[in-house]
Parts: C-alpha cells; structure tokens; sequence
C-alpha cells in the first residue's frame, strides 16, 4: 500500500463521527447498515452523517449499495486489513506478531468485556 491512500484513510478516520460510524459498520459485518441507522445510533443529523459516510467512502473504508430506497454501508475489510498491515509493517523486528491479526468479518463479533 502506498503513502497516499493510508494518509486518506486516516484523515477519514480522524474525526469522532467519522471513527464510530466505522467501527459500527467493522461491528455490523459484510451485510452493513442503512445511513439513517448510524446517524440515529451516534446521534447524529442524516445529511451530517451523508458527508461523514462520503469521507469515509472517498478514502476507500467503506462501500455502499442502494437497497430500495435506503443506501447501505459495510466496512471494506481488505482496505482496514491492507491499512493495519501498512502501519504494523515493521513491528516485531519485521517478525510477525501474529498469524490471525487480520480481520475475518465471518467469525462472530466479540463481545465487550466490560
């Protein structure tokens, strides 16, 4: 991955809106969720959250398809998974840490341990 799309991704990222709406959309898996659903779970205006998803878009985090009248939005985990890589490329020495440190939006999600 090079420069340019990882300091796009974290940009998007860096904003609070920005950041819960996609952790929500990590947490909801491949089938995704409505806008009008993650701007009622953050408690944010609609068109607010259209900009927000539209950052989020443009950085290449998120994909969007339109379900009648209703566009859903999923989480790209290969775009997470290729930004996790870039950023943990050299950790460990350049040994991996691990084998299963890439997401795997088919296995249940955690649950919060509180």
């Amino acid at each position: 991955m090079d420069a340019q799309p990882v300091i796009r991704a974290l940009g998007a990222l860096a904003q609070e809106h920005r950041l819960a709406a996609f952790r929500l959309l990590v947490q909801a898996g491949p089938d995704g969720l409505p806008a009008g659903t993650l701007a009622e779970r953050l408690g944010v205006p609609p068109s607010s959250m259209s900009f927000h998803l539209a950052q989020l878009a443009n950085a290449g985090l998120v994909n969007q398809r339109r379900q009648s009248r209703s566009i859903i939005y999923a989480a790209d985990y290969a775009a997470m998974n290729g930004l996790m890589a870039y950023l943990t490329e050299n950790c460990c020495a350049g040994v991996p840490c691990t084998t299963g440190a890439v997401c795997n939006p088919a296995l249940e999600p955690a649950k919060d341990v509180a």
